[in-house]
C-alpha cells in the first residue's frame, strides 16, 4: 500500500485526514485579520508567526486544536501602525507575547463545514469564540506528507479582551472598528 491510501479515509461523503497528529504549515498558512478604519474602509493585516497542533481523531468529530499566536509578529503593511499594535494600546507584546487559541468541541457540522467552539486567550483574558471552519481537502504531498487544507473565519468584539484603545470622530464614528474579522487559511501537516 502507498503512503496515500493511509494519509485519508472516508466519512461522510469526503475524502478527511487519517486519524492523527498534524502541525500547521508555517509556509503555507496565513493567520489575518481585517479591521475597519475611519468608519470608510478596511485594513487587514496578519501574525506572521503562528503555530498550531491539530489532533485528527479516530471520530473526527472528537478533533482538537491548540493554536499559539505571537503578537509582535503583527504585520499591516505600516511599521507606525504594527508598533502601535504591539504597544500598551493593544496587545503590549513585552508583557503578553503569544495569544492562544484551544477548541473545547465541534459544535455541529454539514458536508465539509463546521463550527468549532473554542477559547481565545488574549493578555490575560479568555473568552469563548467559535470559528466557521471549511475543510479544504486532503492528500499527500509530493514529498509523501499527509496533508489537509482548511479555512477559518470568526468574528469577535476586540474590546472583550481589553483592546480598547480608540479615537472619536468630528464626523461621528471611531477611528477604529470595535468588531474584528479573524480570516485563517492553511495546511496541516502529520507528524512521522
Amino acid at each position: 500500500m502507498t503512503e496515500s491510501v493511509a494519509s485519508t479515509r472516508a466519512y461522510e461523503g469526503l475524502q478527511i485526514p487519517a486519524a492523527g497528529t498534524y502541525d500547521l504549515d508555517a509556509a503555507h498558512k496565513r493567520v489575518g485579520f481585517v479591521a475597519r478604519h475611519l468608519m470608510v474602509s478596511k485594513v487587514r493585516g496578519q501574525f506572521a508567526d503562528a503555530s498550531a497542533v491539530i489532533t485528527i481523531g479516530e471520530d473526527p468529530l472528537d478533533s482538537a486544536v491548540e493554536a499559539t499566536i505571537n503578537t509582535a509578529s503583527i504585520e499591516t503593511g505600516q511599521v507606525d501602525r504594527d508598533n502601535h499594535l504591539r504597544s500598551g494600546d493593544f496587545f503590549e507584546s513585552e508583557k503578553y507575547p503569544v495569544m492562544t487559541y484551544r477548541s473545547t468541541g465541534i459544535k455541529s457540522h454539514a458536508g465539509g463545514e463546521f463550527v468549532l467552539n473554542g477559547e481565545l486567550t488574549i493578555k490575560d483574558v479568555t473568552r469563548p469564540v467559535e470559528l466557521l471552519v471549511e475543510f479544504e481537502g486532503a492528500g499527500t504531498s509530493p514529498y509523501g506528507q499527509a496533508v489537509f487544507g482548511f479555512s477559518a473565519t470568526a468574528e469577535i468584539d476586540r474590546e472583550q479582551w481589553g483592546l480598547t484603545w480608540n479615537m472619536a470622530l468630528e464626523s461621528g464614528g471611531v477611528m477604529v472598528s470595535k468588531k474584528i474579522k479573524i480570516e485563517i487559511e492553511g495546511e496541516a501537516i502529520r507528524r512521522a
